[in-house]
């Protein structure tokens, strides 16, 4: 059942089963808003475990995602701040207060595009997430494979995925996703190991079926965390 909340300042979209096993987080805009129905009707068809979905909404993602400063994506010298509120607001807001509710589960933190940036420079930074899911992550961000190479995650596990025309691009620093992309992967094999990480290559560009990119991505962190989070059930 679909709830909507206010939770900690933010508004929140809630899916819960009865009894989950798993919490999903997810940062979410308006536009994916918009297709959460489907995308949780996904996941519900990969997934057997009883779950807890909550989407956080967020109002700038320049502003409330990115990581550290990059021009390219704004010349606000703000931008590249604020990331550590919104991790805050996952730690110390959104999930103690479903933690009162359902107690410690293994929580899956998913994104797409810069939420998915975000995602995976949340799991370096604090250790409560038990798998993440990258898609179409936006690591052609300047410093991004150098931070990654100095920050392992704290995840037991990552999916990362990422449409196969989304590197062939005239923009010169949207090309270097791909690359960028098979650096983090290798990174995260010689880190988790190869059964613990995922890149999987989707069909079409950026803008290509996001919610359901992410119902894959939630999906394999949830049937991965049945088999080695202790009960993930």
């Amino acid at each position: 059942m679909r709830t909507e909340s206010e939770i900690a300042g933010k508004r929140c979209i809630i899916y819960a089963d009865d009894r989950p096993g798993l919490m999903l987080v997810q940062p979410t805009g308006e536009h994916e808003i918009a297709m959460l129905d489907d995308e949780l009707d996904a996941i519900r068809r990969d997934v057997s475990i009883p779950f807890v979905f909550v989407g956080f909404e967020i109002d700038d993602w320049e502003l409330e995602l990115m990581p550290f400063h990059d021009e390219f994506v704004s010349k606000r010298p703000e931008v590249g701040v604020h990331s550590d509120d919104t991790l805050r607001y996952l730690t110390d807001g959104l999930v103690p207060y479903f933690q009162k509710y359902y107690g410690s589960l293994p929580i899956v933190l998913g994104g797409y595009s810069l939420a998915g940036l975000f995602s995976l420079w949340a799991c370096t930074r604090a250790d409560m997430f038990a798998s993440v899911a990258a898609c179409s992550p936006s690591l052609w961000v300047n410093g991004w494979v150098a931070y990654a190479e100095r920050h392992p995650v704290f995840a037991e596990s990552v999916y990362l995925s990422l449409g196969d025309r989304e590197e062939r691009t005239r923009n010169q620093r949207l090309a270097v996703v791909g690359d960028c992309l098979r650096a983090e992967y290798a990174l995260l094999q010689q880190q988790l190991g190869e059964a613990r990480s995922m890149l999987a290559w989707e069909q079409g560009g950026h803008f290509n079926t996001p919610h359901l990119r992410l119902a894959r991505g939630f999906a394999w962190c949830a049937n991965f965390a049945r088999h080695v989070v202790p009960n993930a059930y």
